[in-house]
């Protein structure tokens, strides 16, 4: 009987956010191991969920999950906690009798005084198993991919969609691919190419643009049935690292010659559309008189420079202060601000009780100064919920305690600790229904889409100061190469 054992390490690190990622934020989002990680995972649109429906499909195989890491996007994970979970990871590896492993990785991992953490992590896990036993590993989109990784593993596939509507499946083509080599009908090799740029990710949808090109010409390079996987990579726009920038990793049957020659041909049609990634989008005082002034309603406001899911921090003020400035005269839903003091003060006041408080600079003065307000109390909740739309469709969530706090005719969502506002469970918990708000604004980015794309009538990104800002050049990147454009500037 084939044995699988099965492990999980993601991040996606944000290397100019204040916020550290420790050991108790992956306690706290996703941490699980054996028999209960299958439980968890057992249905959901998740990469865990894939490899349980690849166990359901195949009785044949015995499978083992070992520790299952990951926690919400945010600043670079302590030092500590990578060891203690690597660690973990690979001596699990090391004490299972497994034929195949596969790792459920992000790729842009940013650790505390270590560069290519992933490439870490799969070097301790080959280490672990040895150089006979089978690896595979899945990536995010938006991976910063060291070209050394495809020498390590036996295996490896990315997500197609953005949003990452397509993790479990991504899962599924790993595991299958690993059960064809264990069987002898295919000797998969791999090439990884680089691009010398660092994308912005608010272009980066797949369903249209450059990106949908870019995966329309991979998925044409798999019509030749001797190319197992072609997966374009966006890259981490605000992952520092020595891997920074997009690429392609593409997997052959046994010809490295033609897994090299898809790679680079991917990054070619990459380079090629290189300015057409790059975009201008309104201030947010422009994007919030475009809404208010919209013939058609809801409409969403989507800041996407405090994104929770690229290292934002729900915690920065500009569209706060653009929106109470407008005045709105009707209903607005604003999402979201994280401030475990003010929700504590919340429920102190109860339900109906009156809050005299400051949103945003709660962390850092860097993207501007916190905005005073005076609002009532309307709800309280204990922060938990399961995703309902497509993206991680199951999975549990918890966001601690929370409350909605309402300024006018503004409803402003709290919470004690920053999850992502992209889900429709998120509004539910919360009594909110976005459909009867004229405006919603919400700090996000492309994987709000992925459930709301359909609900509102117009779809207003805006840029504003925050860790996931569009200029990706005003960071202050130390360890990416300074010939990546556009650090390098124009040409």
């Amino acid at each position: 009987m084939p044995r699988l054992a099965v492990a999980r390490f993601s991040h996606e690190g944000n290397s100019f956010s204040p916020v550290l990622t420790d050991a108790a934020a992956f306690r706290r989002d996703e941490w699980y191991i054996g028999q209960e990680a299958g439980a968890v995972y057992r249905g959901t649109a998740t990469e865990g969920g894939g490899a349980v429906a690849f166990l359901d499909a195949h009785p044949d195989w015995a499978g083992t999950f070992l520790r299952m890491a990951g926690s919400t996007p945010a600043g670079p994970v302590t030092r500590d906690a990578f060891e203690a979970i690597a660690d973990e990871i690979a001596q699990g590896c090391r004490d299972t009798p497994a034929d195949a492993f596969y790792l459920s990785l992000h790729g842009a991992m940013v650790v505390e005084g270590m560069d290519l953490a992933d490439y870490e992590i799969i070097r301790r896990v080959r280490v672990a198993i040895g150089p006979e036993r089978l690896l595979g590993v899945s990536f995010d989109l938006h991976a910063n991919l060291d070209p050394r990784v495809a020498s390590l593993v036996d295996f490896a596939a990315g997500y197609k969609e953005h949003p990452h509507i397509d993790q479990k499946e991504t899962a599924l083509r790993v595991l299958e691919a690993l059960r064809r080599t264990l069987r002898g009908e295919i000797r998969p090799v791999g090439h990884i190419a680089k691009l010398d740029a660092i994308l912005p990710s608010i272009n980066m949808r797949t369903a249209e643009g450059p990106m949908a090109e870019l995966e329309a010409f991979a998925r044409g390079l798999e019509f030749d049935p001797r190319i197992l996987d072609a997966s374009v990579y966006g890259g981490f726009s605000y992952g520092d690292s020595a891997a920074a920038g997009a690429g392609a990793m593409v997997f052959a049957d046994g010809d490295a010659a033609l897994a090299r020659g898809a790679a680079e041909a991917v990054v070619a049609e990459m380079r090629e559309r290189l300015h057409r990634f790059y975009i201008a989008l309104p201030s947010a005082a422009e994007g919030i008189a475009q809404a208010l002034a919209a013939p058609e309603r809801p409409v969403a406001v989507i800041d996407a420079g405090d994104n929770p899911l690229s290292g934002g921090i729900a915690d920065t003020p500009e569209m706060l202060r653009a929106l109470l400035a407008a005045a709105p005269e009707v209903p607005v839903i604003f999402a979201f601000f994280v401030d475990p003091g003010l929700v504590a003060r919340c429920r102190e006041a109860g339900i109906g009780g009156t809050v005299e408080a400051t949103l945003g600079g709660r962390l850092t003065p860097d993207f501007g100064p916190p905005v005073p307000v005076r609002a009532k109390v309307a709800r309280l909740t204990d922060g938990r919920y399961v995703n309902l739309g497509p993206l991680m469709r199951g999975l549990p969530m918890d966001l601690g305690p929370t409350a909605v706090i309402e300024a006018g005719q503004v409803s402003i969502v709290v919470t004690s600790i920053c999850g992502s506002a992209h889900d429709p469970g998120f509004y539910a918990l919360h009594g909110l229904d976005v459909t009867r708000a004229a405006i919603l604004c919400v700090k996000a980015k492309n994987h709000f889409r992925a459930a709301f794309g359909g609900t509102f009538k117009q779809l207003i990104d805006i840029d504003a100061p925050g860790p996931a800002a569009l200029d990706i050049a005003q960071f202050p990147f130390r360890l990416a190469p300074r010939e990546l454009y556009p650090l390098r500037g124009p040409g």
